[in-house]
């Protein structure tokens, strides 16, 4: 994949992402940014919870629950899931 091309596929994820944990917690999507922490958008553990259920629905994945644990921001949300999806057999093989 150019780099290019890979760019535009992460920044979709950031937003796929951003929209999931907007839509979760019931806050202006605008309000979310790659920057900010969990602690910052008030998200608690139980919000997190309901935050990967969005987010294993939003790209089918499958999150362990030890990665949930250590997820602290949007940041580490989209890496998250940035790992999971590369290492996510490719139907298409």
């Amino acid at each position: 994949m150019s780099g290019m091309a890979e760019e535009t596929l992460n920044d979709d994820i950031a937003g796929r992402v951003i929209r999931v944990i907007a839509e979760t917690q019931k806050i202006p999507e605008e309000s979310v940014s790659i920057d900010k922490t969990f602690e910052e958008l008030k998200i608690d553990s139980l919000d997190g919870i309901n935050i990967v259920f969005g987010l294993e629905n939003e790209f089918n994945i499958s999150i362990p629950d030890e990665n949930m644990e250590s997820l602290r921001s949007v940041r580490d949300a989209v890496e998250g899931v940035r790992q999971l999806l590369a290492a996510k057999p490719d139907p298409a093989a």
